[in-house]
C-alpha cells in the first residue's frame, strides 16, 4: 500500500525573497509572520523577503524564518492538504511536523521555535563552535574519524542526512582534525561549513534547560498521524515523550538517514517537502527513491499542487 510522507526542512534551507507571494495571499500568513517578529524583536517579513542574507543566516532569525514559511504553506493550503501517514522536520523542522500533527498548535511551534533559536545562538556565543560536511564515508568510518579527531575538543556527527553525507559538529580545532582525516581516508568531499555554531553536539547543552522549561508550558499532546523524531528516528508518541525528544535533539545527532529508512520500510512511496528549498527532496530522491516527489515552496507550487487534486 502507497503511503505519503510531509516532510519539513531546517536550518540552511533559507533563501531571500521566501515567503513572500504567500504572506501576500493570506491573512492568516500575515498573523503568523507578526506573531514571530513580535517574539524575536525583529521584522520578520522584511528580513525573510528583503534580506540580507548574512542576518537571515543568524539562529535566532533563520530558524522562525523557515518554520513560519512551512506553517505559511500549511495555512495557505488549508483543506488541501492531501491526506498523508507520517510526518517528520530536519532539526527544527520536527515542529513543523509536529504542527501539522495536531500535537502542538501552529501558534505554539512558533513560540517554541523562536525560544529555541535564541537559546541556541546563546550557546553558539557562550561555547564558539563549527561544523563541516563529510560525503562519501559510512557512517562507521566517520565515526571513527570522529573519535580520533577528539583529542583537543568535541566533534561528534551532528547530522546523518544520508546514507554517505553526515555533518560533523564541535570545536573548531578538532573539526578541522575531522576534515583532514576525512580526506585522508577517501572521502569524496569534507569541508568547513559556514555555520553560527556546533549544532547537535555537546557544545549546546546550555540550552537545553531553558527548552526544557519552556516546553513544560505549552500544550504537547499525541499526534493524529505518526511524526517521526531526530533522535530516534521511530515515532513518537505522547506529550511527555515528544517534549523530552525535543529537548535531547539540541544535543544529539539528526539521524535523517535512519528516518528515511524507517519510512521507505513502512512503504512510503510519496514524498511532499512543506516549506523552503528542496534539500530534503534532494535526499530522499537519492536514499528512498520513492515514486513521487513533491515540494510545496512557492504559491505557484501550492496552486499548482491544489489544481491537480481537485
Amino acid at each position: 500500500m502507497s503511503r505519503t510522507a510531509l516532510f519539513f526542512p531546517g536550518q540552511a534551507s533559507q533563501y531571500v525573497g521566501m515567503g513572500k507571494d504567500l504572506y501576500d495571499a493570506s491573512a492568516e500568513v500575515k498573523r503568523l509572520y507578526s506573531l514571530a517578529s513580535d517574539l524575536i524583536g525583529e521584522d520578520l517579513a522584511t528580513l525573510s523577503f528583503e534580506g540580507p542574507a548574512e542576518r537571515l543566516r543568524q539562529t535566532r532569525f533563520t530558524q522562525p524564518a523557515i518554520l513560519v514559511h512551512s506553517l505559511a504553506v500549511l495555512a495557505v493550503m488549508g483543506d488541501k492538504l492531501p491526506p498523508f501517514d507520517f510526518a517528520a522536520g530536519h532539526s527544527l523542522g520536527e515542529y513543523g511536523a509536529l504542527a501539522v500533527a495536531g500535537a502542538m498548535s501552529f501558534d505554539d511551534a512558533v513560540r517554541a521555535v523562536a525560544r529555541r533559536a535564541t537559546l541556541m545562538e546563546e550557546a553558539c556565543q557562550r561555547n564558539p563552535g563549527t561544523m563541516a560536511a563529510v560525503m562519501g564515508l559510512d557512517a562507521d568510518t566517520t565515526e571513527r574519524i570522529c573519535a580520533e579527531a577528539s583529542g583537543q575538543g568535541v566533534v561528534i556527527p551532528a547530522n546523518f542526512n544520508s546514507a554517505v553525507q553526515i555533518a560533523v559538529s564541535g570545536h573548531i580545532v578538532s573539526v578541522e582534525k575531522a576534515v583532514q582525516l576525512a580526506r585522508e581516508q577517501g572521502a569524496k568531499r569534507a569541508v568547513m561549513l559556514e555555520v553560527g555554531g556546533a549544532f547537535h553536539s555537546p557544545l549546546m547543552a546550555s540550552a537545553k534547560e531553558g527548552m526544557e522549561a519552556y516546553l513544560r508550558e505549552i500544550t504537547v499532546k499525541a499526534p493524529a498521524k505518526p511524526v517521526v523524531a531526530n533522535v530516534t528516528a521511530r515515532p513518537v508518541d505522547g506529550g511527555d515523550d515528544i517534549r523530552r525528544l525535543l529537548v535531547e535533539q539540541i544535543t544529539s545527532p539528526v539521524r535523517w538517514a535512519q528516518t528515511m529508512q524507517y519510512l521507505a520500510d513502512q512503504g512510503v512511496t510519496r514524498v511532499i517537502e512543506v516549506g523552503p528549498g528542496k534539500v530534503l527532496s534532494s535526499l530522499a530522491k537519492r536514499d528512498m527513491r520513492p515514486e513521487s516527489i513533491v515540494t510545496l515552496d512557492t504559491l505557484a507550487d501550492v496552486e499548482g499542487f491544489s489544481a491537480q487534486s481537485d
